[in-house]
């Protein structure tokens, strides 16, 4: 999970209401069962102590849903009577409310499924039209185009002596058309903010392409069987195998930052190779070695272990991300005067934002996951 969206909730001092409601409406009561969640919601926060105000901002904000198009779940973060984030979940959550320090916005990280952004490529012998696909919407951004020539086109090929010259003709023109996509993507790559290219059109002109595109964007190039150029073509095959390449890009991720965790568990230093060290050393483990980590903002990715007992243990905070600590006189030691306290996971969170590090649920099922559920593969070792 990438942690820019969360950025706004940190901006602030608390306490925050965190909501996580089910949304969906798949049954004939669903309108009853909705008003039983909310005031499930509203009983929840005030029984922990939320301000009036703040509960009447999320309540306000529950009763205004729009029901078309309704997601299957929601998750509300409020502090000082007003909503401040209120995003929709691909999946649906229990409905639960709670009022502390920081948001708990821990629940997120199964909850809210990052969809990799696609730039979609429709390619044929002439060109390509070009699309950006983010989690809802699809962005038109424009065409790679090679002008016209005056073979192009479904006629026979001549059995003449110029049959040569004319499939020579057709083969520079595949190539060229070939080249000027794959510049096009290449330029267009680094503004698009996009982790997958996903070629669509004919087998030919695909391979054409991909083989032409640097190696660092051929590396998250998929290439689709379904998806035309062609007016009026269906998109919903396309839409299948967009859906399956980011299925596999996030469980390569996930299988990825696990592997680099396991390598690096231990001692810095312990494996070295010319002068530089191979492994042990850059992972973190256990709640005292990753809240050092997150102080130094050393965190590249934060592993939080599906139903971890640390997870959910006490820690101690200031009003910066990174003043965090297992020990309330540690806090002291960083200059917090009135140091809070927090869930361990919230507030590493918190500190995983703010250096812009990711966070991933490892689920339980998966082996050499974080002991105690807190883990985190670093930037550099001190």
């Amino acid at each position: 999970m990438e942690t820019g969206f969360l950025k706004p909730l940190f901006d602030r001092p608390g306490p925050w209401a965190s909501v996580y409601i089910d949304t969906s409406r798949t049954t004939e009561d669903a309108a009853r069962q909705q008003k039983l969640r909310e005031r499930a919601v509203a009983s929840q926060l005030i029984d922990e102590g939320a301000d009036a105000y703040t509960c009447r901002a999320v309540m306000d904000r529950l009763a205004h849903e729009d029901v078309s198009g309704t997601p299957p779940g929601r998750a509300l973060f409020a502090t000082g009577a007003e909503v401040v984030l209120d995003l929709p979940l691909a999946v649906s959550p229990q409905t639960e409310a709670f009022w502390s320090m920081l948001p708990h916005v821990a629940p997120l990280a199964g909850l809210h499924v990052d969809e990799p952004t696609c730039l979609v490529a429709y390619i044929d012998s002439t060109g390509a039209d070009l699309e950006l696909w983010e989690s809802y919407r699809r962005e038109p951004l424009g065409q790679a185009q090679r002008r016209e020539w005056q073979g192009r086109g479904h006629r026979s090929i001549p059995a003449d002596r110029y049959e040569w010259h004319y499939q020579n003709k057709v083969e520079n023109g595949l190539n060229q058309t070939a080249d000027i996509v794959a510049a096009e993507l290449d330029r267009r790559w680094p503004e698009a903010g996009a982790q997958l290219l996903v070629l669509a059109g004919e087998s030919r002109e695909r391979r054409a392409v991909r083989n032409r595109l640097p190696e660092p964007i051929r590396a998250v190039t998929v290439e689709a069987e379904n998806g035309s150029r062609s007016p009026g073509a269906s998109k919903s095959r396309l839409s299948e195998q967009v859906v399956q390449a980011r299925e596999k890009y996030a469980r390569e991720q996930l299988e990825d930052a696990v592997s680099r965790f396991r390598t690096g568990r231990g001692r810095p230093g312990e494996h070295r190779t010319a002068g530089v060290d191979t492994g042990p050393g850059q992972a973190a483990e256990g709640a005292p070695a990753v809240v050092e980590a997150a102080r130094g903002r050393q965190v590249a990715t934060l592993l939080l272990g599906e139903d971890g007992p640390d997870t959910g243990r006490e820690v101690w905070i200031g009003p910066s991300p990174e003043q965090v600590a297992v020990q309330r006189s540690e806090a002291r030691a960083m200059g917090v005067a009135q140091p809070e306290r927090a869930r361990a996971d919230d507030a590493l969170i918190r500190a995983a934002a703010a250096a812009d590090a990711d966070v991933l649920l490892v689920p339980g099922d998966v082996a050499a996951g974080p002991v105690g559920g807190l883990g985190a593969v670093l930037r550099w070792v001190v």
